[in-house]
């Protein structure tokens, strides 16, 4: 059984998921979140779009991508 990655090593790479996922889903839907208010209903609504992208695609291609630097 392998180790789990080092935790400032799963830090950057969620980061490298987070960051690039919510600029495009802001570039692409900003005009429509910024219509909802109060401001924490239109963060849950980017987040209920960002974090399933992020959780079942981004982050497991990184990690397939990134497995060698990661085990290490």
């Amino acid at each position: 059984m392998s180790k789990p990655p080092k935790k400032w090593k799963m830090a950057i790479l969620i980061w490298i998921a987070i960051y690039p996922t919510v600029t495009i889903i802001a570039m692409l839907l900003g005009e429509h979140f910024e219509k909802i208010k109060p401001l924490p209903l239109q963060t849950l609504a980017s987040t209920l779009i960002v974090v399933p992208i992020a959780v079942f695609a981004v982050v497991p291609a990184l990690q397939k991508a990134l497995g060698s630097w990661l085990s290490k």
